[in-house]
């Protein structure tokens, strides 16, 4: 028998930056302030990531780009790897992405590329919870509940399972 069934996720738009609170928009000002060190001289787009940790620790990343493409690394991996390696013991809770073109920041929310999406829900899968993501852009902020929102159909520990 063939079934069809939707995905759909919900989360929070917020027009203005204020209208976040305090800890969150501290967390997205540390993730365009990790942006606007992205090296990122091929492309040109910037990308900076802030995590806050169950401590109230931020920890930030960049991208950072590389003649050799693929060998760069992705603001958002780049903040995880900094958090696994330098607070072992102290999870995430919240994820800021920001992202700038020419100087300025975008207009709209960036959003994960595939590869972080899949490392930020490997991530919720070793602390067993889920990791509050924002998407800030210029005009807008979205906030997710955790990285099943934005990648459904994970591949998992359950899928190496035989």
């Amino acid at each position: 028998m063939i079934k069809t069934k939707n995905i759909s996720f919900s989360y929070t738009e917020y027009e203005r930056l204020e209208e976040l609170n305090s800890s969150d928009m501290k967390l997205v000002t540390a993730a365009r302030e990790a942006a606007m060190n992205a090296y990122a001289p091929y492309s040109n787009f910037k990308v900076g990531a802030a995590l806050r940790l169950k401590s109230g620790a931020i920890v930030k990343g960049a991208n950072v780009e590389n003649a050799a493409f693929p060998s760069g690394i992705c603001a958002e991996r780049s903040a995880l790897s900094n958090s696994v390696s330098n607070h072992p013991a102290d999870r995430p809770i919240a994820l800021a992405i920001a992202s700038m073109r020419a100087n300025e920041f975008t207009i709209d929310p960036p959003s994960p590329c595939g590869s972080c999406r899949q490392v930020i829900a490997e991530e919720e899968s070793r602390i067993s919870g889920k990791i509050k993501i924002i998407l800030s852009g210029k005009n807008k902020t979205m906030i997710v509940d955790g990285i099943g929102d934005l990648l459904p159909l994970q591949f998992n520990r359950k899928s190496l399972e035989i």
